[in-house]
């Protein structure tokens, strides 16, 4: 087997980022449906309809529809994923995913099946489209600070924000009369208003009883540890093990923090060699805001935290030292990092590399392999296959 350094040397840190609602179009999918034709059939058979007929061509108009357009973006993601694991080989260091698409980052990392994840959004669309009746809106050219003086000075307390898109374009949610009465006030100066095509008030407070709905059908599910950090729309930070269904159960109220998912992630590359972006699925929606989204440079982050570790079998590394290896990654890491300081010189026992130096502490990654990130190959080594130099 090849080294994990050698895999990834000179790759920077990737996150697979995923659309959600707003990125359909029919012809969606295209090939895809033929090249995964098991998970096509698991897909019409949860459904009771093709997928691909309702991506491809269409004949009901049912794609916008909410209950029919979540199944249809998840299956189309997920396809879109399996397809980029097979050219590449490479799975991402983070995934994060807009509303409906964090289900597809669940996915990536490994929380859930194919089919699970289906069962999860067929029930969470028609959820979402049995919602009260609400509206939606886009605004342009105001910045979080701004939105909020305007819906306080003007009495709109039943307007929620949805989703923090990009500085200057947030999301607005409400009843429909307030909705409507925003929009002059939304139209001075530069600001621009523009509603929302949607059946009703996503991720506000009228969705509050349909997220109790849908907390109780998460109960019926058991999730698996995750394998890759996944960042939570509501909190913009990784989700935790014990905490998934309730945070998914709170998102349909909750507004989609985008912006700070972004710019979080953004703080988990290193100084000199900036996380790489890639939007899987259909359209570039995701990828067009990634460039209206600078890095807050004043947010620090540990990615020591952001993996929480599941059991693993014995994995040993070599220890020079004559004492007993450790007995699985989190012991390996903690041995590491509490001998060897950053900056360590090591050798690669598999491979003839040049002199190598650490350029982090270990970490465990994906949930079991005990591994640190190496100066100027922008990738990382398991620490099995790596001693220190003077040892």
């Amino acid at each position: 087997m090849k080294s994990l350094g050698y895999l990834e040397q000179e790759c920077p840190m990737k996150a697979f980022i995923f659309p959600g609602q707003g990125s359909q179009a029919k012809g969606m999918g295209g090939e895809l449906f033929d090249a995964f034709k098991e998970l096509t059939q698991k897909a019409d058979d949860i459904l009771g309809y093709s997928i691909k007929t309702l991506c491809l061509e269409n004949p009901q108009r049912e794609l916008n529809q909410t209950q029919f357009t979540q199944p249809a973006l998840y299956v189309v993601n997920a396809l879109s994923y399996y397809r980029k694991l097979d050219e590449t080989g490479r799975k991402p260091d983070y995934v994060a995913g807009h509303s409906l698409g964090e289900y597809n980052a669940l996915l990536a990392a490994e929380c859930f099946d194919f089919e699970t994840g289906l069962r999860l959004v067929k029930k969470r669309g028609e959820l979402m489209a049995q919602a009260p009746e609400g509206r939606m809106a886009a605004i342009l050219n105001a910045t979080k600070a701004e939105v909020a003086a305007i819906l306080r000075d003007n009495a709109l307390h039943n307007i929620d924000v949805a989703n923090y898109n990009t500085p200057q374009q947030i999301v607005i949610s409400g009843r429909a009369d307030e909705i409507e009465r925003a929009q002059a006030f939304f139209q001075q100066g530069n600001m621009m208003y523009h509603p929302l095509n949607t059946s009703g008030a996503f991720h506000s407070r009228l969705m509050k009883p349909s997220s109790e709905q849908f907390r109780r059908f998460l109960g019926e599910f058991t999730f698996s540890p995750l394998a890759i950090p996944a960042i939570a729309n509501v909190t913009a930070r990784p989700h935790k093990n014990q905490d998934i269904a309730d945070t998914l159960a709170a998102q349909l109220a909750g507004s989609v923090l985008w912006c700070d998912s972004i710019q979080y992630l953004m703080a988990c590359a290193d100084a000199d060699e900036p996380m790489t972006f890639e939007e899987v699925g259909h359209g570039e929606v995701l990828t067009k805001m990634l460039r209206h989204i600078p890095k807050d440079t004043s947010l620090v982050v540990d990615r020591r935290a952001n993996i929480e570790p599941k059991p693993v079998s014995a994995v040993h590394v070599q220890d020079t030292s004559g004492n007993r290896p450790p007995r699985d990654a989190n012991n390996m890491v903690g041995a590491w990092n509490a001998r060897y300081p950053v900056g360590t010189k090591v050798r690669c026992t598999l491979h003839d590399y040049d002199e190598l130096e650490t350029r982090t502490e270990a970490v465990v990654l994906f949930g079991h392999r005990a591994a640190i990130y190496m100066k100027g190959y922008n990738g990382y080594f398991d620490l099995n296959e790596i001693v220190p130099v003077n040892a």
